[in-house]
């Protein structure tokens, strides 16, 4: 179990733990939920047990499959077990308020294609929304996604902000894969495995670099007067998303 952020740390604090688990075939993790807890199935093949009820989900691709994630409430009892090696995002927060269990399968998810058309398919991705404001039961404090960035393309554009705290976590379709990530004005080169936080209404885009498709996970918590439902799009920039917005093309083919 890799600790990657904590709920109070003293260094840019997003108020959200976030573990990487990893199991061998027969590893198991049990626990009561003291706090409202994601899991997130990342690879491999799990039998969950929640309340009596079990699950035994597996996943091969991050890039070519869908999420499986169950979310629950504080007191939740439930156990993980591995029936072949696997690898588990766990989120949580603190909320003292409970609601029942819920799983989201593969088939529930929709692949959105985002970004279609726009800018010469530039910013074209897969947004796999699991949970939010929508589907989720309204005592909970998190929402909880994907993207599939294509190879040499944008995501997350045009730039956006929003107060609530979000971390985003990476992989690539091969190990030396890398992109570039926007934190407000600073550009940070992502590679395999890093996590970034994101804070203070700083402005948030994505892009692979060309040949290595970019996968992340997005978890935001809702502030307590502010729930988290559409980010804003930096106003010099929203142009883009125009559907008769006229984009510079050379003439020639081969220029």
């Amino acid at each position: 179990r890799t600790h990657i952020t904590r709920a109070g740390e003293s260094c840019r604090d997003t108020g959200i733990t976030f573990d990487i688990i990893r199991l061998k075939k027969g590893d198991s993790v049990e626990e009561v939920s003291t706090e409202e807890v994601a899991i997130l199935l990342l690879n491999g093949a799990i039998e969950l047990d929640i309340e009596g009820s079990r699950q035994q989900p597996s996943r091969g691709s991050l890039f070519d499959e869908g999420p499986f994630c169950a979310h629950v409430s504080i007191g939740t009892e439930w156990t993980l077990r591995a029936s072949e090696d696997a690898e588990i995002a766990y989120f949580s927060t603190e909320n003292h308020k409970s609601f029942p269990p819920e799983v989201y399968f593969p088939h529930e998810v929709a692949n959105e294609e985002r970004g279609k058309g726009q800018v010469g398919g530039t910013c074209l991705r897969w947004v796999r929304t699991i949970f939010d404001d929508g589907n989720a039961h309204p005592n909970s404090q998190l929402v909880l996604g994907e993207v599939v960035n294509m190879p040499g393309r944008w995501s997350s554009y045009p730039p956006h902000h929003h107060p609530q705290p979000e971390i985003y976590h990476y992989r690539f379709t091969h190990p030396q894969g890398y992109g570039h990530g926007e934190l407000g004005d600073d550009v940070l080169k992502i590679r395999q495995y890093d996590t970034v936080k994101i804070l203070d209404n700083n402005d948030h885009a994505q892009c692979s670099a060309p040949g290595y498709g970019m996968y992340y996970i997005w978890v935001i918590r809702h502030l307590p007067n502010a729930r988290y439902s559409v980010p804003e799009f930096t106003q010099e920039h929203s142009w883009t998303k125009e559907s008769h917005a006229h984009i510079w093309a050379p003439e020639e083919v081969g220029v």
